[in-house]
């Protein structure tokens, strides 16, 4: 009972309870306090007490918590690192609502970097030795000037990028794969679907990324619950919206694309200006959710360009950085103090970050100038230039870094060494689950692209004026058969050429996404491929029916069913052909210029080896007859509308000799070449996304 007692006091005076026997409850539940009296009962069965926080329900094991009792690890106020006792009052309460979730416990993780650098392949550094910290229920924002290195520091935080030297440690281990699942990056661009409404985006995520131990209503409540937190029930029903397609605010954008990286309840969560060409009240908001997260025990790293006052209060920690130099590392609300004891003060009253943000950039217009400074660099009547003001600053602050003491471990090696990587079980859904979920999300998004009014017209209009220009056109007898072998050859073409541009866009303009997704593990890349492939299947083949239906009665092609479904069979061979040909080009060549370059001179090549302009082609470039898909497809549609048999090789005209029926047994060859191009364009494809590297996107 002693013992107990003795914790009691111990936890009390750390977390500030205003009583020695009762750990209030941050909000205003109706939980019960934890009585310390029965804490040894409770730790011996290994029990876990819940509390509410802005994010989650976040279960903490007890054992946890005493470790951090034992080993300091508490903030510079004597709150615990894992949770706070006392919060600032909610600003905007309608807009944040707290909602009890029960997920699996998270390990807090304190981040610590010592003189990272970091070059470019052309020698040029871009971060010249950044020293700082943050621990769980802290926000550290990194500020400073376009170009100052802020993001590249926050990708090599993340582990998306190596840095040349130095040390970056998480509980004072390296980086490793595990970690994956437990850091949330969000990036300065919103990348999501622009098709999908906010709850179908959160709750794809939720399916995707939730452990496999939960149920698939477990995984959509939680999306849920996120949806809720984050004040979007609103716009929950709403399509996202992009550059081209209306939608949501973005505010509203940006708050679906934390709660992408919530729903997982990571450790630690990065976030690359997130308040960036938002309003001053819906960067607060943004803020605010930071803040209600970093309390749950949550280490907050984010960028931030120019803060307005209220915002940068809100910050723990502060990093400012110039020309990729260090020039303050501390508390925030220290920053001033320290850059008033160098000599550097405001002369007019300003936002302190506008401060900072212009002595990064060696801008002292209204700023007093330090005597040193002067002594220095004004000798004379000399101009003081900007890397002056530079110069001076990151010697100073080296000077102050000189005299402080390297900080201890926030933890030691035994409790903050993370276990794991990332092995099968660690998948938030099977092989099979990811590919019908992946299947779904993609018909829902491409839907409206295959199906728009413009794609529509495009292809009705086409078909009307085929349908006119070969209106009834004769094709009773062999030598009138031109007509009809042109119109078979256009077919041939046509979609051979539509689908080809069209898949062409596919893998760079989700490439983004792709990264994204595949850097935290969200699904296996070939339950991707497989799902991309077969999701489009049906909207790929819906369009080639009307266009045939119009065509093939209006020109008056053979009339049975037998040839009309050989003729759309032929048709649908082609499509998924130079599909299959499209996607190969776009996952190699994610330039697109490059890309559609080089598949106008393949298309080119391909029609006029076609077997309509040229009869006799030389010997030495035969085979391009043999890997072209018009060629085949010509050929094949040939032998279903010609009343005779088998065309003779090299030329658009019919044999002669008449028959009463034609089999397709006839161009088995053309159907095998159709089917090794359609599977190893697909092979081809897959095997250059295995190439790509999942880097940030620039």
């Amino acid at each position: 009972m002693e013992v107990t007692k003795e914790l009691g006091r111990e936890l009390s005076e750390r977390f500030g309870s205003k009583s020695s026997s009762t750990i209030q409850p941050e909000d205003n539940s109706d939980e019960a306090g934890f009585n310390l009296e029965n804490k040894a009962a409770y730790l011996d069965e290994k029990l876990v007490f819940r509390r509410k926080s802005f994010s989650d329900s976040f279960l903490v094991n007890i054992h946890d918590l005493f470790d951090n009792v034992s080993s300091g690890n508490f903030d510079k106020t004597g709150n615990s690192a894992i949770s706070q006792s006392s919060s600032a009052p909610n600003e905007d309460s309608d807009f944040c609502r707290l909602s009890k979730m029960q997920i699996e416990p998270t390990l807090p993780i304190a981040i610590k970097f010592q003189d990272v650098k970091y070059k470019v392949y052309t020698g040029k550094y871009i971060l010249h030795g950044i020293t700082g910290s943050a621990n769980p229920g802290e926000i550290l924002a990194l500020m400073g000037t376009s170009g100052s290195g802020k993001t590249t520091l926050l990708n090599l935080l993340s582990g998306r990028a190596k840095f040349n030297s130095g040390a970056i440690t998480y509980n004072d281990q390296p980086y490793n794969k595990s970690l994956n699942r437990r850091i949330g990056f969000v990036t300065q661009d919103d990348v999501v679907f622009s098709h999908l409404t906010v709850k179908e985006t959160l709750t794809y995520a939720a399916l995707l990324r939730l452990p496999n131990m939960l149920t698939r209503e477990e995984k959509i409540e939680r999306a849920l619950n996120v949806i809720r937190e984050l004040g979007l029930e609103r716009s929950q029903n709403t399509v996202i919206g992009g550059k081209f397609v209306r939608g949501i605010s973005g505010g509203e954008r940006k708050r679906v694309c934390i709660g992408h990286e919530i729903l997982l309840n990571p450790s630690l969560l990065l976030l690359d200006e997130p308040t960036s060409g938002l309003d001053s009240t819906t960067a607060l908001r943004i803020v605010q959710i930071l803040q209600d997260m970093a309390k749950a025990g949550k280490t907050v790293v984010t960028t931030v360009h120019q803060p307005s006052s209220r915002l940068f209060s809100k910050f723990d920690k502060l990093i400012l950085l110039g020309r990729g130099s260090s020039l303050y590392f501390g508390k925030t609300s220290e920053a001033m103090m320290y850059f008033s004891s160098i000599g550097c003060n405001p002369i007019i009253a300003m936002n302190p970050a506008e401060f900072l943000v212009d002595l990064a950039n060696g801008n002292i217009n209204d700023k007093s100038v330090p005597s040193e400074l002067e002594d220095k660099f004004l000798p004379g009547n000399k101009t003081l230039e900007t890397a002056d003001v530079h110069e001076y600053l990151v010697e100073a602050y080296e000077a102050k870094m000189g005299t402080m003491e390297k900080p201890k471990s926030l933890q030691s090696e035994e409790e903050g060494e993370i276990h794991g990587k990332l092995i099968p079980s660690d998948w938030g859904a099977t092989w099979w689950d990811q590919f019908l979920i992946l299947v779904n999300r993609s018909f829902k998004e491409r839907r409206h692209e295959y199906f728009s009014p413009l794609r529509i017209t495009q292809v009705v209009a086409t078909a009307i004026i085929v349908g006119l220009l070969w209106w009834n056109s004769d094709a009773s007898s062999p030598e009138h058969y031109e007509d009809q072998a042109g119109l078979l050859f256009f077919i041939s073409v046509f979609w051979g050429f539509f689908p080809l541009f069209t898949a062409i866009f596919t893998f760079p303009q989700e490439r983004a996404i792709l990264v994204k997704e595949r850097g935290v593990g969200m699904y296996r890349l070939s339950a991707y491929f497989a799902a991309r492939n077969i999701s489009d299947l049906p909207l790929d083949l819906v369009m080639p029916t009307v266009f045939l239906v119009i065509v093939y009665f209006m020109v008056g092609l053979k009339l049975s069913f037998h040839a009309f479904s050989l003729t759309l069979l032929t048709v649908f061979l082609s499509i998924v052909a130079s599909q299959g040909l499209g996607l190969a080009i776009g996952a190699a060549i994610m330039d697109l210029k490059k890309a559609t370059t080089l598949a106008s001179i393949i298309m080119m090549t391909f029609m006029l080896s076609g077997g309509l302009f040229l009869q006799k082609v030389p010997s030495f470039m035969s085979w391009l007859r043999y890997v072209s898909f018009n060629y085949h497809t010509y050929r094949l549609l040939l032998m279903i509308q010609c009343p005779c048999m088998d065309p003779a090789p090299g030329s658009s005209h019919c044999q002669f000799h008449l028959v009463t029926d034609l089999r397709l047994d006839n161009g088995r060859e053309e159907v095998i070449a159709m089917t090794v191009m359609i599977v190893a364009y697909r092979l081809l494809a897959y095997f250059f996304l295995r190439k790509m590297k999942l880097r940030k996107m620039a």
